[in-house]
């Protein structure tokens, strides 16, 4: 009776990830998104900047000395956000008056190609993490209906059935921890665009004091 139970235990938990995806797609337009956070793949440039309109030649960013490397460094969440506006204020700090302008409007640019391609990266794998998780559940919800028929059978293997059903123990357990680092996942494009908009708010307020 436990290992019965067992098995439509698991069987349950590997119903969670598609109850839930079915659930939020109701809220997004993709029926693959996993995640609370609503899906928007690419951000728009108003959405991050509130600063002076940025110039046509704001897009030759990564033609620049400087720039291109600045901005990797920005982008890196590894390093912590005051201390990414402390390089901000020390590459404007550093700038001919007549340059100023130009280039922080350059690192704008820069920041936004770089940090929009990097997020919706994440946004991308995100669907194909959740596509496998649910292939997963279909793949567990097909083993545990077998495991449970298998028992019900008077001259079932007991060895097969100890032996399918600990399989089945232990890629319901990767499943389930799979189930938890997708919510820690599902956050991190929401961090980028927290970053983003952090960063540029420091070159804004750098060229409206001008």
């Amino acid at each position: 009776m436990r290992k019965t139970s067992l098995v439509r235990g698991l069987a349950l938990a590997a119903l969670l990830l598609p109850a839930a995806s079915a659930a939020l797609a109701a809220m997004n337009t993709d029926p693959n998104w996993p995640c609370i956070q609503r899906k928007v793949p690419e951000l728009s440039l108003g959405q991050i900047w509130n600063g002076p309109e940025l110039p046509p030649t704001a897009k030759n960013w990564a033609q620049d000395p400087e720039i291109p490397v600045l901005v990797d460094e920005l982008a890196a969440r590894r390093v912590p956000i005051e201390e990414a506006q402390g390089h901000i204020r020390e590459f404007a700090a550093g700038l001919p008056a007549d340059q100023k302008k130009p280039r922080m409007t350059m690192l704008v640019q820069g920041l936004f190609d770089h940090m929009n391609a990097e997020r919706s990266q994440v946004i991308s794998g995100i669907a194909r993490y959740a596509r496998n998780q649910l292939e997963l559940a279909a793949r567990l919800r097909k083993e545990a209906s077998e495991v449970d028929a298998l028992r019900a059978k008077p001259d079932a293997d007991a060895n097969e059935i100890a032996l399918r059903t600990d399989r089945l123990t232990w890629e319901t357990r990767v499943f389930e921890e799979r189930v938890q680092s997708l919510t820690y996942v599902c956050e991190v494009p929401t961090l980028i665009e927290q970053r983003l908009y952090a960063l540029a708010k420091t070159v804004a307020e750098l060229l409206n004091s001008e």
